[in-house]
């Protein structure tokens, strides 16, 4: 299998060009070899000309146009490290891009560096990861996507550090070409590191890297917050560091935004759906769990879920609040609770202790059938990965389930409890299901903890640090190193097991099913949890599956439905705010069946509507070569383009009160020195631009007559002699601007002779009672929609939209059209919302046929420009090709909103 790699996705794009932009004005930097004054090495070095001030500036004009908080400053890391001229304080500014868990990170990260070599000579790229598992899945994406970014870049080089290979480490300092060098942070952070010793008289090579002055990419830079770690990375001597992640710690400088909720809406990741695991009407043991441990005015509280006894008798589930001296006994009601006298609330080790030498950790309890709920879990998700492959199979994806155990010692001996219990569901359920009678439990299983490996369970499990066995190393190649190689069904392996170790950094597109056999100890790992298997499928062939059928996480937790679904959303509401925070996961418990109404196919108002809206079409566009120009001019006209310079800036040396190191103190802003304008020899500069039309994202392309006219008409014409790859790099991202305006303004369709049939529509979709609209018929309407439900995704946007038309009697019939019904676009494919057939109110006895576009907001300048261009394509599609009115709708619903 190969996987496939969509270039032109609106939410990548969009990360790559804030953080591109960010250096707007920085001029292309040649590679020159250098010896750095008293080193004994050579590098070709990364060079920054952009002073701090004009940076902020970029950065803030970027913030505004993405509504982000706007940076006073640029924040820095600031960390001592010794150097060749001795010891010295580094700061670097650090620059945040979030983009939710399963939205691509690694390749948008990736085309940003590939980006920044294009546009401004930047060369030298260094990956820090905090861990083994980061490190194999960058590295495993690095590979993947070299051919398909080779093809729009050019070629580059990467490799991964390796402390017994110095060979590697000159040839990416020495190298005049674009390089990436992948490090885990352990490697490079103590004294004791191989890079930082000298050997044979030769300098450290730590001190090669600092002269290179690296761009540091960090990969989940939540990991990377210790001081110690700090000091690491200022330690590189980088220029800046990009952080990129989900889940920040710090957002320093946060230049780019893909919320949870905006990855929700727009179908970037799977929906999630919760089937709880719990204990049920068993008040015979003393339940006790500890949910949060507080410090508060120099006192301690926690608060403990207990059975309180209610004033009928019954005995509920109940939260309290407990001090030092508490007696359980008494806050309950219960005689049960006898003995259970808090000892010791510990707020630092997390837990809490009772005078019966009872110790209870934070996030997890006591005086549970734990095995039992442990068995019922793992037995739940093995049914469940065999009913959804079953269901999935046709649609070509292999389903994957993935574990998260509480002991490694639980599952990795052969007689291990989980392991055992693995076996039992596995043996016992496929009976039911003939296409697994073949497989053994062992076939099917392998594990990663890190430090020990598992295939199967033929083997002891051996620590890495004394040796691996074959079928050790089989199965971490297979987890780590080989995804295409997992998701084929010729691989027998569909179920994994892992303690943390694959919490963050590890991910596969096909993990279907997510079992928390552990107890989660915050809810930032909650979400890093979940986070392992939001990612959109891929099929057999490659490629990446949009389907509402397959689109689905299912997490089969050991705590309560409404329990999860708090932890993860206060999560991601206390780092997004409400709006930011997509519509809570799904209860599995409350999932139902819409059933296709097939008496409503046979009618003759769906059939004359699916007639009019069915047609695939082909577009082609018209620029008007003299309006694009037209447009283009003004804003090159009055861009600044700064010619390229050395920068001189005035600092003092002095001894730190603090350390025994030496600081630089700034005295003075970046000044020009000396202009370097009229020293290099000018390109050909209609060629430059021809490149970067065709190399950078999006890739488009226009005559070399049109670009020779844009530069002959600007009247910024001393900037292309003074800088003219900064030139062409800022008229080709005006150029593409406006033309993509030209593109959609100037689209036509046709018909292409294919269509949607009919028998896509699957006999049975599923949803949840609680994300459904209702749709019987009654004396008011209703009972209209193509299925018996209508499935929503927006309380405020979608419910208020159907419940207006189930209500209208004018209203014959309606449906949300289901994601497999796009329309090809040139940003894009553009999938419409709504199709509806009604009663004409201007003409008695005649029929409209409509599709209604929904959206919030006050008018179209509210959306992102990209989704205001796919919408114009639509209605250029709709209205122009297939004379189908189109429109958009927009809250609050009424008699206005159609016709």
């Amino acid at each position: 299998m190969e996987l496939r790699f969509d270039a032109s996705q609106d939410h990548q794009l969009a990360a790559i060009d804030a953080t591109v932009g960010a250096l707007e004005g920085q001029p292309f930097v040649l590679s020159r070899l250098t010896i750095p004054i008293g080193a004994h090495f050579q590098v070709v070095a990364n060079r920054l000309d952009l002073d701090a001030d004009e940076i902020l500036a970029n950065v803030r004009a970027i913030q505004a146009d993405a509504d982000l908080p706007i940076s006073d400053g640029l924040e820095s890391v600031v960390a001592g490290t010794e150097t060749l001229d001795g010891p010295q304080t580094i700061a670097f500014p650090n620059f945040s891009i979030e983009m939710e868990t399963g939205t691509g990170k690694t390749y948008v990260y990736l085309r940003t560096a590939l980006e920044m070599f294009t546009r401004y000579g930047l060369r030298k790229f260094i990956i820090v990861v905090p861990s083994i598992a980061v490190r194999e899945g960058v590295m495993k994406t690095l590979a993947m996507t070299k051919a398909h970014l080779e093809a729009r870049y050019g070629s580059y080089r990467f490799n991964v550090y390796d402390s017994n290979s110095p060979a590697r480490l000159r040839n990416f300092c020495l190298s005049d070409g674009l390089e990436f060098m992948v490090m885990t942070i352990d490697s490079f952070t103590s004294a004791g590191n191989v890079i930082r010793q000298s050997k044979d008289g030769q300098d450290p090579p730590l001190y090669q890297l600092q002269a290179v002055r690296p761009v540091l990419i960090l990969d989940e830079p939540q990991n990377l917050e210790t001081d110690i770690r700090k000091a690491a990375l200022a330690s590189l001597n980088p220029l800046f560091a990009l952080r990129y992640s989900a889940t920040h710690k710090n957002s320093y400088t946060l230049i780019h935004r893909l919320t949870p909720y905006d990855a929700y809406r727009r179908g970037l990741v799977k929906r999630i759906e919760v089937a709880s695991v719990v204990e049920a009407d068993n008040a015979n043991l003393p339940f006790v769990r500890v949910d949060e441990i507080v410090a508060k005015k120099k006192t301690l509280s926690a608060t403990l879920a207990v059975h309180k006894q209610l004033a009928n008798g019954s005995v509920r589930e109940t939260a309290i609040t407990v001090r030092p001296g508490d007696d359980l006994a008494v806050k309950t009601d219960r005689a049960d609770y006898e003995g259970f006298v808090i000892d010791e609330i510990n707020l630092g080790a997390g837990f809490v202790r009772f005078e019966n030498g009872v110790e209870v950790r934070r996030g997890t309890a006591v005086g549970t059938e734990r095995e039992a709920i442990l068995e019922a879990q793992i037995r739940y998700t093995v049914e469940e990965h065999f009913r959804k492959q079953r269901r999935l199979r046709d649609l070509d994806l292999k389903v994957l389930s993935l574990f998260f155990i509480d002991k490694v010692d639980n599952y990795a001996p052969d007689n291990g409890l989980l392991r055992k219990m693995f076996v039992k569901a596995f043996d016992d359920l496929k009976a039911g299901y003939p296409e697994w009678k073949e497989k053994s439990a062992h076939q099917v299983q392998a594990s990663y903890f890190a430090s020990k490996t598992r295939r199967g369970g033929s083997v002891e499990a051996v620590d890495t640090t004394t040796g691996k066995t074959k079928e050790d190393e089989a199965a971490f190649n297979l987890i780590m190193r080989e995804k295409e190689k997992l998701l084929s069904f010729e691989e027998p392996v569909a179920f994994i097991f892992s303690h943390s170790a694959l919490r963050e950094g590890w991910d596969n597109p096909n993990v279907f099913q997510i079992c928390t056999l552990r107890e989660v100890g915050s809810e930032a790992e909650r979400r890093q949890q979940v986070g392992r298997g939001v990612r959109l499928p891929v099929t057999q062939a490659g490629e990446r599956l949009n389907d509402d059928r397959a689109n689905v996480l299912t997490v089969v937790a050991s705590e309560s439905y409404e329990r999860f679904v708090a932890g993860l959303q206060s999560e991601i509401e206390d780092a997004y705010g409400k709006a930011g925070t997509p519509p809570p996961p799904a209860d599995k418990r409350r999932q139902i069946d819409l059933k296709l109404r097939k008496a409503h196919m046979l009618k003759p108002e769906f059939q004359a509507l699916w007639d009019r809206i069915k047609h695939r079409t082909r577009y082609s566009v018209t620029i008007d070569t003299e309006a694009l120009v037209s447009a283009v001019l003004p804003d090159l006209d009055a861009a600044t383009i700064r010619s390229p310079r050395i920068i001189l800036t005035k600092g003092e040396m002095h001894v730190s009160p603090t350390e025994e190191l030496f600081e630089a103190i700034q005295q003075s802003g970046a000044k020009t020195a000396i202009d370097l304008a009229g020293r290099y020899p000018l390109p050909n500069l209609v060629e430059v631009m021809e490149s970067l039309m065709e190399t950078t994202s999006p890739p488009m392309r226009l005559s070399r007559r049109t670009l020779l006219d844009i530069h002959r008409r600007t009247t910024n014409k001393q900037a292309a002699l003074s800088n003219p790859h900064a030139f062409a790099v800022v008229a080709v991202n005006i150029i593409k601007e406006k033309l993509a305006d030209q593109l959609v303004a100037g689209i036509r369709y046709e018909k292409d002779g294919d269509w949607y049939e009919m028998s896509q529509f699957a006999d049975v979709i599923s949803s949840y009672a609680d994300r459904v609209v209702s749709s019987e018929a009654s004396s008011t309407g209703g009972g209209t929609h193509l299925y018996d439900g209508v499935p929503i995704d927006s309380e405020t946007v979608e419910r208020p939209f159907a419940a207006m038309l189930e209500n209208r009697l004018d209203v014959k019939l309606y449906i949300k059209l289901p994601r497999w019904f796009e329309v090809d676009t040139p940003v894009g494919k553009y999938n419409p919302d709504w199709a509806v057939v009604m009663d004409d109110p201007e003409a008695d006895g005649e029929t409209l046929y409509l599709v209604r576009e929904t959206k919030g907001g006050e008018s179209l300048d509210d959306l992102r420009p990209a989704e205001r261009r796919k919408i114009s394509c639509g209605k250029a599609h709709f209205a122009g090709a297939l004379n189908v009115d189109f429109d958009v709708s927009r809250p609050p619903f009424g008699p206005s909103s159609l016709p």
